[in-house]
């Protein structure tokens, strides 16, 4: 029997496409999942008849082939990973994959808070001014796939740290960073410089020729700027009046782009996403936008007209007086932070789940200030309970979705919101953060 040549790890959305772009590239690909494959996945595998197993990692095969295309969601010391690598396989990434094949434009988006609502955002504006952009990487289906099955001028990817670790000769004509705050220490060896390391990768391989765009407010980034010798064209936005001649900025509450020449757009409150943390996103959007020579009449348009994504600050219902915002994708601490700091209102605060190293004295200010009852929904609630429990009413632990608005519906007062905004990841008790916001909703809706 002919041996596999490239084999998949990871049968989800990144390896399925990974598989189809490989078997038409001329590869014969084996794709190899520890766990159960979603139907959708072995149907397009089937469909694209490509050898795959479930529930199993045959080592005899994987340790074979001349190349790994490992998914984001399994990690570096996976023991089939480090064997590989002990063997001298190359272990990449999707992306880095799917790079090979495409002639694109490439704009990689990676941050610790707001890639997607930035990644979509930025599509958005693209497509509204007729460019052919696709739209993949953590949103939208895998970039594999776009490349094997559509054929676009530019692609507009969110990447996470995961994906940038597998990622060694791929470029990005655009790179965008738009913070650092620390986030999945657990597969960074709670080390934070190895996780602002791997963020730094969506800058390498680029040269004078391409951009950088950062958030210059970030202390992170402006430490790591100072540091690091980046050939790039630089573009850092902040929310203050900026000290670069390139770039976006505020002043008298006016947003400014700064590329080819200083650009009034529009005043802050014509933004659609509003609060700091999207004022940034539509800063990085907006700056990308006319690096590709888009008019300015079009991205003011597109940043005032742009619907806001699921799941993130998501308003749901008002009930009796209160208000009821899912944002389950705030799977860090520094998102709820800022979630918590965008609510004018007194919060009942749905928090917890599973603890990524998480360091919780940043919200504690905010906490103290508006948060009146915290509802804990998660295995292990101890972190939250012994760093908050003195600065509330009430604290209390429930065990799923449907618990946590009951709970919720009976503490909460008039004119105050519950906020659904973990810090946390899911996989304790839901099968993602979708999953999670999803539950949430359909509890709500059952008050």
């Amino acid at each position: 029997m002919k041996s596999h040549d490239i084999v998949i790890l990871g049968g989800g959305e990144s390896g399925a496409g990974a598989a189809v772009l490989a078997r038409q590239k001329g590869y014969f690909p084996f794709v190899s999942d520890k766990g159960l494959l979603k139907d959708k996945y072995r149907k397009i595998l089937k469909e694209e008849e490509i050898v795959f197993e479930e529930n199993n990692h045959s080592e005899n095969i994987i340790l074979n082939a001349e190349e790994i295309i490992k998914s984001p969601g399994i990690p570096d010391n996976s023991p089939i990973v480090i064997k590989a690598r002990q063997k001298g396989i190359p272990v990449v990434s999707e992306i880095e994959f799917a790079s090979r094949f495409t002639n694109a434009k490439l704009i990689f988006i990676t941050g610790s808070n707001g890639k997607t609502t930035t990644t979509l955002l930025t599509h958005h504006i693209l497509k509204t001014a007729g460019l052919n952009a696709g739209l993949a990487g953590n949103v939208g289906s895998s970039f594999a796939l776009n490349v094997a099955k559509e054929n676009h001028d530019i692609y507009v990817l969110e990447i996470s740290s995961f994906q940038l670790d597998g990622m060694y000769k791929a470029k990005a004509d655009i790179a965008v960073l738009l913070n650092i705050t620390p986030d999945h220490l657990d597969r960074y060896e709670y080390n934070l410089q190895k996780y602002i390391d791997s963020k730094l990768r969506v800058i390498q391989n680029q040269t004078t020729d391409d951009h950088f765009i950062f958030c210059q407010d970030d202390p992170i980034l402006q430490d790591q700027v100072a540091k690091v010798q980046i050939p790039a064209m630089l573009y850092p936005f902040t929310a203050g009046i900026g000290s670069s001649d390139k770039g976006a900025f505020v002043q008298d509450k006016q947003l400014f782009f700064n590329i080819k020449e200083k650009e009034n757009t529009m005043t802050l409150e014509e933004l659609a996403l509003q609060g700091r943390h999207n004022l940034y996103n539509s800063m990085a959007a907006g700056i990308t936008a006319r690096l590709l020579d888009i008019r300015k009449e079009t991205i003011k348009q597109c940043l005032s007209d742009f619907q806001h994504i699921e799941h993130r600050l998501e308003f749901v219902a008002s009930i009796h007086g209160v208000d009821y915002i899912n944002d389950s994708k705030a799977t860090n601490v520094n998102s709820t932070w800022f979630a918590l700091e965008s609510m004018h209102k007194v919060v009942v605060w749905i928090a917890g789940g599973l603890d990524k190293g998480n360091d919780y004295s940043s919200l504690e200010p905010l906490v103290r200030a508006q948060v009146r009852v915290i509802i804990c929904l998660g295995k292990d609630n101890k972190k939250i309970k012994e760093t908050f429990s003195d600065l509330v009413e009430t604290i209390l632990e429930v065990q799923s979705a449907d618990d946590a608005v009951k709970a919720a519906y009976s503490l909460s007062r008039r004119g105050e919101a519950v906020l659904l905004s973990p810090a946390c990841a899911s996989f304790d008790l839901f099968e993602n953060y979708e999953d999670r916001g999803n539950q949430f909703k359909q509890a709500i809706k059952k008050l």
